[in-house]
């Protein structure tokens, strides 16, 4: 989903930290791509967040996702 959203579609990568109940995903973008994954006033990064909390909820674990440049 970032990569469609950014201009540099190639330093876009996904890290996974798993913890016992929750999974931390470490969105790493470039830095001039920042403001068009945070979005005006965070609204795409709180709608990539809702979106991956629901993919999660069936495994019984937390997710959190972090923007990183």
């Amino acid at each position: 989903m970032a990569r469609s959203l950014v201009e540099h579609p190639d330093q876009v990568r996904v890290e996974q930290v798993s913890g016992a109940r929750s999974v931390i995903y470490e969105l790493h973008v470039a830095p001039s791509d920042m403001g068009r994954v945070i979005g005006k006033g965070g609204r795409v990064a709180t709608a990539m967040r809702s979106l991956l909390r629901v993919a999660c909820t069936q495994s019984g674990k937390r997710a959190i996702l972090e923007i990183v440049d």
